[in-house]
């Protein structure tokens, strides 16, 4: 078989809704990567956030912070952070509006914050460890990605000031901030160009709406059963639930395994 492309995302595809790897998605990409597939993981996590898991799963190249720090094989080949500006703009409206913000490099993240409920319920659903206080952190730095903390609804005020930025939801306290215009597709698509992957021979696999332009963009796009219908209507194909051995099911469903 030719060599393939697999991408897949962690949160609720790789991981089941306790954050826990089912050892039959484990076992499949171990199947893959013996195949002579190449595999890659794309989240809208931070490299620091998902490191025992690409350890587990021996995969060395990922598409991180949605697109905006790409690594393949170990090397880094795309750096979108944000502008800096924009950065100080959104850090004083968010200040302005009690809405406290992470700011997240390549190596660690930092919250505006020194404690917030939304923070607290936020991050603990990713059962990773708390973010510490420095409230400069921003500063003099790249940062690919914050974490902007408020209620559904709130953000129509951030969309409407900070064209600039791209804001996705992904727990009701809390949303992405990009640059403008980067997703998990972006980062792919400059991927694929330096990998010398044809798009033919690229598949990903997500359930998230930070899925959506990954899945539309990808020509074999497979969408989780537990993906909301938004991220379903996106993908090529539809598999099973996580829990039910979703991702060995769909690579049988696209004739990978």
């Amino acid at each position: 078989m030719d060599k393939k492309m697999i991408f897949f995302d962690i949160d609720g595809t790789l991981l089941d809704h306790d954050k826990k790897l089912p050892q039959s998605a484990k076992e499949a990409v171990a199947e893959l990567q013996r195949a002579g597939h190449e595999v890659a993981i794309a989240t809208g996590r931070g490299p620091f956030m998902f490191k025992e898991i690409r350890e587990e799963l021996g995969i060395d190249s990922y598409i991180s912070f949605n697109g905006q720090y790409v690594v393949r094989q170990g090397e880094v080949i795309v750096k979108n952070p944000i502008r800096p500006e924009l950065l100080e703009r959104i850090t004083e409206a968010a200040a302005a509006h009690d809405h406290p913000i992470v700011y997240m490099s390549h190596e660690t993240m930092k919250s505006s914050s020194e404690f917030h409920a939304y923070i607290v319920e936020s991050i603990s659903s990713l059962k990773v460890k708390h973010p510490e206080f420095d409230a400069d952190y921003f500063r003099n730095r790249d940062i690919y990605q914050c974490l902007l903390f408020c209620t559904i609804g709130e953000e129509t005020h951030y969309k409407e000031h900070f064209p600039g930025l791209d804001f996705i939801r992904w727990h009701q306290f809390s949303m992405d901030v990009l640059p403008q215009g980067g997703s998990k597709a972006k980062g792919i698509e400059q991927f694929i160009r330096l990998a010398g992957f044809d798009k033919k021979d690229v598949y990903a696999f997500g359930d998230g709406l930070n899925d959506i332009e990954m899945l539309e963009y990808v020509d074999n796009s497979v969408a989780m059963g537990n993906a909301v219908d938004s991220v379903k209507k996106a993908a090529k194909h539809v598999t099973k639930d996580v829990v039910e051995d979703g991702i060995r099911h769909g690579l049988e469903m696209v004739g990978l395994l």
